[in-house]
């Protein structure tokens, strides 16, 4: 080799290694990362949340969105994120154990989304912010890619738990390192686990069930509280959604345990929010919003009663309080059909 070719190769080497060492991929997790999964599992809770829920890069540079729950990744032009479920041809022929007809025929059948069912993760998208890109529901563990081409701060959303962000702010100069990146992931971590220490217990009104229990920052500790109550037979039973939460949740009542039985009448609906389609006595409420429901082991032929859907959020239509009346005699549990081991037993005396 000539020494102008072996001068050219070299230079073409140095710059190689340049772009290189301009290029960088950074990560986020989609909900706990490993560092706190375990402990946040050992405490009945969820992070719904982004780690970190801040992240900055260079221009050029690329960010994995790593799969850590059920959550997706939405950046938005504008507008409001796709929900989880939506409407579509009107509901019919749905009976209840008695034979008789529910209230919601007529209503639109809820379902997913159909967009979330479009999953992109495995694969690598370049952004600029001039359209939506979307994740779709996190049927893979793969991570989804995303190589940033202009600068500015783009904010992305969770199509599962309305509430939970994160933002991408892409500069021209420096970003901080990897390992001061870390030292945010640990930190959020840290405070997660914290939370959801803090959440074990909660203070609940008379007559009262709180549905999960849930930290400003989106920690959410799937259980009812209290998990068993006592009441006089004629008592209004009031199931709420939790302050903060970013989850819903369902209070259901009826034959079967959803959680040790799927096969059972409840079991089977549990199992239709999470191997979809939706069973849509599992998400409409088993009976018309106004006075409360009149709750007896013959409620609907076999004793049920659902909430239906329920959440926090002000861009879904579902309630975040559900009452129902207890006018019989016994003991009834109340079973959540997205997190069917979320139970509270309540005794009618």
């Amino acid at each position: 080799m000539s020494p102008r070719s072996a001068a050219f190769a070299a230079l073409a080497a140095v710059l190689v290694l340049a772009a290189s060492a301009q290029a960088a991929t950074k990560t986020v997790y989609m909900g706990a990362p490993p560092s706190a999964a375990k402990a946040l599992g050992n405490l009945r809770a969820e992070a719904n949340e982004y780690f970190p829920s801040r992240i900055t890069v260079r221009r050029g540079d690329k960010v994995r969105f790593v799969p850590a729950g059920l959550h997706t990744v939405d950046f938005l032009k504008g507008g409001t994120p796709v929900p989880l479920v939506s409407g579509g041809a009107p509901v019919s022929g749905a009976r209840d154990a008695a034979g008789l007809p529910f209230w919601f025929n007529g209503q639109p059948e809820l379902q997913l989304s159909p967009s979330l069912l479009n999953i992109v993760f495995g694969k690598t998208f370049s952004y600029n912010g001039s359209g939506e890109l979307q994740s779709g529901l996190p049927v893979d563990t793969k991570p989804l890619t995303v190589k940033f081409l202009k600068t500015g701060v783009f904010t992305y959303f969770c199509n599962v738990h309305p509430g939970m962000s994160g933002t991408v702010n892409v500069i021209g100069g420096k970003p901080p390192s990897t390992k001061a990146d870390a030292k945010v992931v640990k930190k959020q971590a840290k405070q997660a686990v914290k939370d959801a220490r803090d959440l074990q217990h909660a203070l609940v009104a008379k007559n009262q069930v709180l549905l999960g229990n849930s930290s400003r920052s989106g920690v959410e500790v799937l259980a009812m509280y209290p998990g068993q109550i006592t009441v006089p037979v004629g008592s209004t039973v009031t199931f709420s959604i939790s302050r903060w939460s970013r989850a819903a949740h369902t209070a259901t009542t009826g034959p079967g345990d959803p959680f040790n039985d799927p096969g059972s009448f409840l079991g089977k609906i549990s199992s239709s929010i999470t191997s979809p389609p939706f069973d849509q006595a599992g998400v409409y409420p088993s009976d018309p919003r106004g006075a409360p429901a009149l709750l007896t082991p013959n409620l609907h032929g076999n004793g049920f009663w659902s909430s239906g859907f329920m959440d926090r959020a002000n861009s879904t239509p579902q309630p975040k309080t559900q009452q129902v009346k207890i006018v019989a005699p016994g003991t009834y549990a109340f079973y959540c059909m997205l997190h069917p081991f979320m139970r509270v037993v309540v005794n009618a005396q």
